[in-house]
């Protein structure tokens, strides 16, 4: 169900498939613009080839009978797994998906030996922080991150204890 990313190929489907969802989850909360700029800088193959390769990143598309669901992306940090992406196509949503994918980020967790799970969320993406709330994070900080180009990123900052 879980897919390494980890070569051009894997990286360009996990691309193709961000572009579709950021498309249509995002342009109603930041904008067709801002998230255009998003892609290209946090979600290009050359950004996520650089994570994998020098940041402790680690990629994966959740797939089932050989199509791609949504995709995960973590970073091993030293004390906490960074939940740096978890998305689900609109098309599978509803179905446990992204319940299991953050099951398979807890157990990447403790086979890092790490403690807790932390992510960051769009203030105003309220769907997800429900979401994130019913899987028993809770909001520790608000964090406002200037990313380039007159644009920011206003998150809450999510916890959950391992």
């Amino acid at each position: 169900m879980f897919h390494q990313v980890s070569n051009q190929h894997d990286i360009q489907q996990l691309t193709e498939l961000a572009r579709e969802i950021w498309l249509e989850h995002y342009t109603p909360i930041i904008g067709v613009e801002q998230v255009e700029y998003m892609l290209r800088t946090f979600h290009s193959a050359t950004r996520v080839a650089e994570q994998i390769e020098t940041e402790q990143y680690y990629y994966y598309l959740l797939q089932s009978e050989g199509e791609n669901l949504g995709y995960l992306g973590v970073q091993r940090q030293e004390q906490q797994l960074f939940l740096s992406k978890i998305y689900v196509h609109s098309r599978f949503r509803g179905r446990g998906f992204a319940k299991q994918a953050m099951n398979f980020a807890k157990q990447l967790a403790n086979e890092f030996g790490l403690q807790q799970i932390t992510l960051t969320v769009n203030r105003h993406n309220h769907d997800s922080i429900a979401a994130y709330q019913k899987m028993g994070f809770v909001k520790v900080a608000e964090q406002c991150t200037d990313i380039g180009q007159g644009y920011v990123m206003d998150d809450w900052v999510m916890a959950l204890a391992l």
